[in-house]
């Protein structure tokens, strides 16, 4: 389904349910919807790790031979098979040529980045020159001079008075695009630099990232975004929109490994204006750049921002689930994700709601916004019950996803390898964890009755 189409997911499956006479919530959905699945078998591209392998498992509680349920894609994607072959081929190199290895083979070390440039760039919506593969997330955002607060106070500024932060209204959640619209039209005349994140770590939410650049580019602000949790999650269309600039993680749901390159983006229009603060070698123009002759002929756009040259076995891990990425397209991927998180979000509500007739009963609330445009992959739950003990539950019986403090469980079924019979295993995992919890509760509460 595409995101703009009126059909919500509730009722795709609710229709397809019927078909096969079944319940909703009965497996037999899950399989049929796997068998439909035009893009199975890209979970055949990872290695799922198996239950047994997890450190926390307790194989009393799991079967150790089984994959686990894998939901932590937003943390750290899982690997492609193709890392070690791709790794081993420049470790290979290395052995056999030396030096040679800089200009020679199907990954010349000095333009290895620049190989696989394309497919990035695809996936972001930017055109190539736009794109640039270097060093980490954070190193990005400080070439760029947008790490906001440390780059305030190496300004002699008080972050105080100079970084506006947005927060949901009392007692909400998430942040609502008016009140977004309404800080940058009312305070935007001060306002030199936006930077909002495209996907909100701890809640899951989506941004609209057209309006909020259309609102602050208005208001003569440069507008960028941090897409750590957005790249590979949600369709983009940074050049497009007209985005600024924009920095992001591979490591995420780009699957590139702990660590893995990251990328940058700076707009067309801004390459012969804006230029790096801080300057290396590598962003030197390359036609000049190995003569050594200490005159700076700069590239121009983000290519000028480059500092040193590729880390071939970081390009290596990254290639290997670009290549994945490019035997789809993020529509078809986006349109799975919306089913597969809709399904998710369809039982958990099922079994799951809060029961005012009954306080009694666990339930699970969901603070990512119900509205598939306003959301990624992920979810974001919190529990009725102690969630530091849901989450350990979880880990015993072979899940993997991720807590955040206070109060969050972020879960997110990945359309690249996840599969709708993943969502059935952990709505079924989670009652049994959700019902140790409660015992564990009880158990609690009565001895500190004594």
């Amino acid at each position: 389904m595409d995101p703009s189409s009126p059909v919500l997911p509730a009722t795709i499956l609710e229709q397809t349910a019927l078909q096969l006479g079944c319940s909703p919530t009965d497996e037999k959905l899950a399989v049929y919807l796997d068998e439909e699945d035009e893009l199975k078998n890209l979970r055949e591209c990872f290695c799922i790790p198996k239950v047994k392998d997890l450190p926390p498992t307790d194989l009393s509680l799991a079967n150790g031979e089984e994959s686990c349920v894998y939901f932590a894609g937003n943390s750290l994607g899982l690997q492609p098979r193709k890392v070690k072959t791709y790794l081993d081929e420049e470790l290979d190199k290395w052995a056999r040529t030396g030096v040679h290895g800089h200009f020679n083979g199907q990954r010349p070390w000095a333009l290895a980045d620049e190989c696989i440039l394309d497919l990035m760039a695809e996936l972001v919506g930017a055109q190539r020159h736009e794109v640039a593969l270097m060093n980490g997330l954070t190193v990005n955002l400080h070439l760029q001079m947008y790490a906001v607060e440390s780059q305030l106070q190496l300004h002699g500024l008080d972050v105080k008075k100079c970084m506006l932060m947005m927060q949901p209204r009392e007692g909400e959640e998430t942040l609502r695009i008016e009140d977004i619209l309404a800080v940058i039209e009312k305070e935007g005349d001060s306002i030199a630099v936006i930077l909002f994140s495209g996907v909100q770590y701890y809640t899951g939410q989506l941004f609209d990232i057209p309006r909020i650049t259309k609102a602050g580019q208005e208001k003569g602000c440069f507008v960028g975004f941090d897409l750590a949790h957005a790249v590979g999650n949600v369709e983009l269309h940074l050049h497009d929109w007209g985005v600024d600039f924009a920095c992001w993680c591979s490591y995420k749901y780009l699957n590139s490994g702990a660590g893995g390159l990251a990328g940058a983006y700076i707009h067309a229009k801004h390459s012969q204006s804006i230029k790096p603060t801080l300057i290396g070698w590598w962003g030197h123009d390359f036609k000049t750049r190995f003569l050594m002759e200490n005159k700076l002929q700069l590239s121009k756009g983000i290519n000028g921002f480059r500092l040193s040259n590729p880390p071939i076995l970081l390009v290596c891990a990254l290639q290997a689930s670009l290549e994945v990425f490019g035997q789809t397209t993020m529509k078809a991927l986006r349109r799975k994700s919306i089913l597969l998180t809709g399904y998710l979000e369809y039982l958990i509500k099922n079994y799951y709601n809060e029961d005012k007739t009954n306080p009694e009963k666990p339930f699970v609330k969901i603070i990512t916004p119900s509205q598939i445009e306003e959301r990624g992959c992920q979810l974001t739950l919190s529990f009725s019950l102690p969630i530091k003990s849901v989450f350990k539950e979880l880990e015993k019986r072979g899940v993997a996803c991720d807590m955040r403090e206070p109060n969050a469980l972020r879960v997110a079924p990945v359309p690249l390898y996840n599969s709708f019979h993943d969502v059935h295993r952990f709505i079924e995992i989670l009652g049994s964890a959700i019902t140790s919890s409660k015992q564990t509760a009880n158990n609690t509460a009565l001895s500190g009755s004594y």
